[in-house]
Parts: C-alpha cells; sequence; structure tokens
C-alpha cells in the first residue's frame, strides 16, 4: 500500500493524526484488511470517539492494541485463553483515552504477562496488521485492532493474568495454521500469513 503523505501542520501531533498515520504506514496484506483499513481510516478521519470509556461497548466502536508475542529462537507464537472472548488471541487490550497505542502495548503487556515489551526486529514500535472485528457475547460491539509484534524467550514469561485469561500456549505458525477457525480470533490465520510473509523477507 503507498501511502499518501500530509502537509505537516500544527495538528500533526495530535492523537488521531497520530494514529491516522500509523494506519496509513500498514502495508496491506489482502483484500479483507484493504476494506478494513479503509474502514479505519474513515473512522478516525471522520471525528467519532476512537477510545472506550464505558465498559463493555461504549462507545459501540473503539481502538485495542494486540500484541502478539514471538520467540524467534523456537519460531514460536503466543497465544492466550482470552476468559470473557473465548476464544484463543493474542494478548492485548483497548486503548485509553489520549493513550498511544504502542504505550498501550507496554501497558498490557506488563500487566497481562509480567514483561518488558520488545518491540520484533521485523516491525519495531508499529503494527504489522490491521483488523475491524465484531466482538461475540453480550455487550457487542466493534474492536479496531492494531496487531504489534514484540520478542521475548518463552521461558521469560512464567506467569499471566489470571482474571482475564485462562491459559497460555506457544504454537508454531503451522500449529496456529493447523487450529480450527472457530477456536481463535477470526483473523488469527490471516495474520499468521501475513507475519510469515514478513519473516521471509
Amino acid at each position: 500500500m503507498t501511502s499518501t503523505p500530509h502537509p505537516p501542520n500544527a495538528h500533526d501531533d495530535h492523537p488521531r493524526a497520530r494514529l491516522l498515520r500509523l494506519v496509513e504506514a500498514i502495508d496491506t496484506w489482502d483484500d479483507l484488511e484493504r476494506t478494513h483499513l479503509d474502514t479505519a481510516r474513515q473512522w478516525i478521519s471522520g471525528g467519532a470517539p476512537l477510545y472506550r470509556v464505558r465498559k463493555p461497548d461504549v462507545p459501540a466502536m473503539h481502538l485495542v492494541s494486540y500484541f502478539v508475542v514471538l520467540d524467534d529462537t523456537r519460531g514460536q507464537l503466543l497465544l492466550v485463553a482470552h476468559r470473557k472472548a473465548g476464544l484463543w488471541l493474542p494478548a492485548g487490550g483497548h486503548v485509553e483515552p489520549d493513550e498511544d497505542p504502542w504505550a498501550a502495548v507496554v501497558r498490557e503487556c506488563r500487566e497481562e504477562l509480567g514483561i518488558v515489551a520488545t518491540a520484533s526486529s521485523i516491525t519495531g514500535e508499529l503494527p504489522l496488521f490491521l483488523t475491524v472485528t465484531k466482538t461475540r457475547g453480550p455487550g457487542t460491539h466493534t474492536d479496531v485492532s492494531l496487531w504489534y509484534l514484540l520478542q521475548a524467550d518463552a521461558g521469560t514469561i512464567t506467569s499471566y493474568d489470571r482474571g482475564e485469561i485462562d491459559a497460555i500456549r506457544w504454537l508454531t505458525d503451522e500449529q496456529v495454521l493447523r487450529e480450527p477457525d472457530e477456536s481463535l480470533d477470526p483473523h488469527m490465520h490471516r495474520f499468521t500469513h501475513k507475519l510469515r510473509h514478513a519473516r521471509a523477507r
């Protein structure tokens, strides 16, 4: 995807402008991601509220930072069994009002996994992927999720937030792709394919 540069102005450091730049810098993986990126750009530019202010669904569409932890030596990704979603997902959480999405990754990584967030050399502190997803169950809403990539040795993650997470698993990309769609975040297979491509470059 080719991003269109914006002329500098006094509003470039506003959270909405920074978020728009993040979204525009994501390389499109497939037609669905192109649609999601277009939706996200329109949502951000249109002035709608971006951040959750009341659990679980106010406003009905809000920003999330996911982070996929990769142990590059073992070639394994970390997935967590999320209590409320009932699915295996990357770790992550909602971005607080006016919080930088990468700062949300740092905060949530510490809270959920008890480790310091270390950006992958593949992506740095930039998202690799974006999804727009309607959640399941009570309080249905739409998450606009930025997917970040972290690096960590699997042996350093020895605890996790049991209030939100039932269990954790380290899986190779092949194992992730063999998991049934219904047990995972609906975009996990697509993310894994995009990550494979990024790692091969």
